[in-house]
């Protein structure tokens, strides 16, 4: 995982995400890794992934795998 300061990181929601706030996520780049954080919580806790084991991860929720 790469290591860098979390107040230089660029977070971004999806253009799907409504205005209105509720289940939305942040991604944002960190070199070879990629760094998710909860909208609603920005100082909270934060996930990084690999690329490659992001890209599963998008993949599987556009597939609705982890739809309730």
């Amino acid at each position: 995982m790469s290591t860098l300061d979390p107040s230089s990181l660029r977070w971004r929601k999806s253009a799907k995400s409504g205005s209105e706030g509720g289940t939305c996520v942040e991604v944002a780049d960190m070199n070879d890794d990629v760094a998710v954080r909860d909208s609603k919580d920005p100082e909270g806790p934060r996930l990084a992934f690999g690329r490659a084991a992001f890209g599963v991860l998008a993949r599987d929720i556009r597939a609705g795998r982890y739809d309730r």
